[in-house]
């Protein structure tokens, strides 16, 4: 049980400061073109990543209270009926993936700079130089739509794990390493961190 709360507390915690980033770009938005290509680019790809991510780890989190997590008088039900409508909402998985082909055919050296930036944010996480690698090929591929979900999931975690970098390394390094240097498994806790990695995990997720 520990090894699944503290990769879905990792997760959280990527989330959270993910969201804040792109939050605090809105607000510079106007004075700062950088920020401003940073909102540009990334809020497609953001929305698809917490969209496409919200059913299953509202399932899990509703396992890890069993039964009192499946009836409807809680909470976590209801959510779980909910996110669904999230991608719906905000547009489709495949809309958002365009609008991010979209933002970088138009403003390709906006994008270039928002994804060198991000380079120099992630510089020695795990997996972080190959994600940049891959996402600039993809996106440059004439095919860029066939890969366009891989490589705007690939974006929004390098993201997340540049967000996370600037308040808590060693989880930006947790994370990076079970989501960027390799594929991360599709069910939350199959992965492998030291018995100190969760402990501090949870001590940040449940003070």
């Amino acid at each position: 049980m520990q090894s699944v709360l503290s990769d879905m507390a990792l997760h959280v915690e990527a989330s959270v400061a993910l969201v804040m980033r792109l939050c605090g770009s809105f607000d510079r938005a106007p004075e700062d073109p950088k920020e401003a290509a940073f909102m540009r680019l990334l809020t497609p790809a953001i929305k698809y990543w917490v969209c496409k991510s919200a059913p299953g780890f509202l399932y899990e989190a509703m396992e890890c209270l069993g039964g009192n997590g499946y009836v409807e008088e809680g909470i976590l039900a209801r959510h779980y009926r909910e996110s669904p409508v999230n991608a719906i909402w905000e547009g489709s998985g495949n809309v958002m993936c365009l609008d991010v082909l979209r933002a970088l055919s138009r403003e390709a050296d906006a994008a270039s700079m928002v994804l060198q930036d991000l380079a120099g944010e992630t510089s020695g996480l795990s997996g972080a130089g190959d994600a940049i690698a891959f996402i600039g090929k993809a996106f440059r591929r004439p095919d860029s739509e066939r890969v366009a979900r891989l490589a705007v999931e690939k974006l929004a975690l390098l993201a997340a794990a540049a967000a996370l970098n600037k308040v808590s390394p060693r989880s930006a390094e947790l994370f990076a390493r079970t989501r960027l240097a390799g594929n991360h498994p599709s069910m939350y806790g199959a992965i492998d961190l030291a018995d100190g990695d969760i402990k501090g995990l949870l001590a940040r997720a449940l003070p």
